[in-house]
């Protein structure tokens, strides 16, 4: 079976994360503005990039490369359309990354919103490992109805990701990613109109703090 991902339209998937009722379009672009502009890095990569909500926020003067992946080829030609003015400095790749994850290249920033309940645990672990980023902000989402789509007119659209989709804890994301050699340093929340959270959580390498703290003594 093919990745459900590709087969929704990037129209259907907007006007419902837009809806007043659900609101994740316009909280995930804040969400994006803060993690492109909080950590000394130039060079980024967004997991599940879709139409590119919230890079209208990049500086391109701070960044060498920010590559925008996903899995739908429609979804990087309207990002590519859109943001035009991002270019060179913005690559969209097209590929699974649950299947082609060694593929990526590396980037100091590891963005992750709304994606990793679509690969788990454990093959964004091994993503990491091929991405090797300093820095890891990821959001994931709290279903207080124990439902991960919310009630909307396009609630049939999503109807097939039932078959990929996994849901992620807080704390068990965190374990998962102490175990490969990151820390967390921060975590907010959202709370959405509907009673859903968005949980935004980073990270920073451990490696790279003892090698700051090295340099500093």
């Amino acid at each position: 079976m093919e990745n459900p991902w590709k087969f929704i339209k990037l129209s259907d998937y907007e006007s419902h994360m837009a809806l007043g009722t659900v609101m994740q379009l316009q909280v995930l672009n804040r969400i994006m503005k803060k993690q492109l502009d909080t950590y000394p890095v130039q060079s980024a990569m967004v997991l599940g990039v879709a139409g590119g909500n919230g890079l209208e926020h990049l500086k391109i003067e701070n960044y060498t490369k920010v590559y925008g992946i996903d899995i739908n080829a429609d979804y990087l030609q309207e990002v590519e359309k859109r943001y035009q003015n991002l270019f060179p400095v913005l690559e969209c790749i097209c590929l699974d990354v649950a299947l082609e994850g060694a593929k990526l290249p590396t980037a100091e920033l590891l963005i992750a919103n709304l994606f990793i309940e679509y690969i788990g645990y454990a093959c964004f672990q091994k993503t990491v490992t091929h991405i090797k980023p300093t820095y890891i902000s990821c959001t994931i989402q709290m279903n207080a109805d124990g439902t991960f789509v919310s009630d909307s007119p396009y609630l049939q659209v999503f109807d097939d990701l039932d078959s990929i989709h996994q849901t992620i804890e807080t704390e068990v994301l965190i374990q998962s990613m102490q175990e490969i050699g990151y820390q967390q340093i921060a975590l907010m929340e959202y709370v959405l109109p509907n009673g859903k959270k968005l949980v935004k959580v980073d990270f920073v390498n451990r490696f790279f703090i003892r090698s700051a703290e090295k340099t500093n003594t």
